[in-house]
């Protein structure tokens, strides 16, 4: 079920960056005093009283600007309201209706969304007062807000979340293994779908950003139904051009989200970059188990080491994956491509494991005995007993006497023990701690 979009729109400097960081919970935005700061859209993860939602921040919106740069960032609020489910839109409280505001407000208008109606930086009693004059925009009750201290975001996001559309009935499992070719721009996605699927099922060519759109490919794997989801290359931020490209990262995101394995394809030559990395988080933060695929192998000089030269590198520089499985193969050539689905069979298989509550709670007192946790404040954390509460990906409760004793390092220390025991190969791990209810006694 994928979760609502909301997109945080508006003029240049109004302090939309400041109420993104505020609603996510973290600084991921840079905020400035200095207008058009944010000239790329940023995407975060944010909930509010248990509903989940993707929030879109956006550049400033200055819709009579003939400026290249500001043409560019205009567009890009333009595709964040054609795929936004609500737009948040953010005013200035001091300042009061501008002739921007205006124009903005009659986009939104025709845009057939929700929007609410933000007024920020409105600190003291006079300025909340004030918010009433922005009813003449025409878009419904202002909500004053203060982005920098916090004040009135509860309310403004209690309409937010009420506006969202109508939850779609989950439907029935399919059993199809969802599979999602990612990575940045002509890395090879496209050729290696073909080379898999032997036909020219979608455009090839040498222009990056040639695949504009996700799409699906469904097959059979040894009597297993497979669906390759094709994506557009998702580039540095800084370097996403707007229109089209921009609507399609939001594609290739949402592909990540409803897929059970990514693939993550990197340029042998270059190697893994940063972007490469940050993809792999984000996959790996949404229980996506994930397949490193090093495409182009073919153009790497090779000599008597040089693949495990290049994967003992390649794990060097992502740590984080050091159980995700490593391929190489060139697309081009067809070379080892043969290994790419066996590979993700195993690692859906690995997904789908369960361990029983006797046998989890018997390794964890173990590893508890060989290395206890560190303690806090002069308390030390108790693990009363673990269980595994769900599969794909596997979910482990562990139940506690203080959730805020756990350690991440602590944590980390457990996963890595299940893993020396349980492989897990290619699957993110979820660990929940939570405190142990007691019984109330009759």
């Amino acid at each position: 079920m994928r979760k609502p979009i909301v997109a945080i729109v508006g003029c240049p400097n109004v302090g939309k960056s400041t109420l993104f960081n505020r609603l996510i919970g973290r600084r991921l935005a840079i905020v400035s005093e200095v207008p058009g700061t944010t000239r790329d859209r940023l995407y975060g993860d944010a909930e509010w009283n248990g509903v989940p939602f993707t929030l879109i921040d956006t550049g400033g919106f200055q819709p009579a600007s003939d400026d290249d740069l500001l043409r560019r960032v205009r567009a890009q609020a333009q595709v964040a309201i054609e795929e936004a489910d609500v737009i948040l839109f953010v005013v200035d409280g001091k300042g009061g209706v501008t002739a921007n505001d205006e124009e903005v407000a009659h986009l939104l208008r025709r845009s057939a969304k929700p929007v609410i109606l933000a007024v920020n930086k409105t600190e003291s009693p006079a300025r909340r007062l004030q918010a009433v004059d922005f009813y003449r925009l025409g878009l419904g009750s202002p909500y004053p807000i203060s982005a920098l201290h916090g004040t009135g975001t509860g309310d403004l996001l209690d309409e937010v979340v009420r506006a969202f559309p109508p939850a779609e009935k989950e439907e029935e499992r399919d059993e199809a293994i969802l599979i999602a070719i990612v990575g940045r721009p002509n890395v090879g996605k496209s050729l290696l779908l073909n080379r898999i699927l032997g036909q020219e099922r979608v455009i090839v060519s040498e222009v990056p950003g040639t695949t504009r759109d996700a799409i699906d490919t469904r097959i059979e794997v040894d009597g297993q139904p497979v669906v390759l989801i094709d994506t557009a290359g998702l580039r540095r931020r800084a370097r996403v051009q707007a229109g089209l490209e921009q609507y399609s990262v939001i594609r290739a995101l949402r592909a990540i989200d409803r897929s059970d394995v990514a693939l993550l394809l990197i340029e042998a030559p270059e190697g893994p970059t940063t972007q490469d990395a940050h993809v792999a988080e984000y996959i790996i933060e949404q229980g996506c188990s994930l397949v490193l695929v090093v495409n182009k192998w073919d153009l790497v000089k090779k000599e008597s080491r040089t693949m495990q030269e290049y994967r003992q590198w390649t794990y060097s520089q992502l740590p984080f994956l050091d159980y995700v499985p490593l391929l190489f193969i060139s697309a081009k050539t067809g070379q080892w491509v043969e290994q790419v689905l066996p590979t993700v069979l195993r690692v859906q298989g690995e997904r789908l494991v369960r361990i029983s509550t006797g046998e989890l709670n018997r390794l964890v007192r173990e590893w508890l005995f060989q290395h206890a946790p560190p303690s806090k404040g002069g308390r030390r954390l108790k693990v009363f007993y673990v269980t595994q509460a769900s599969v794909d990906p596997p979910t482990f409760i562990f139940f506690v006497n203080n959730p805020q004793l756990v350690d991440p390092s602590y944590s980390r220390y457990l996963e890595n023990r299940l893993r020396e025991v349980y492989r897990f190969v290619g699957t993110p791990l979820r660990f929940r701690f939570r405190p142990r209810i007691k019984q109330s006694q009759t």
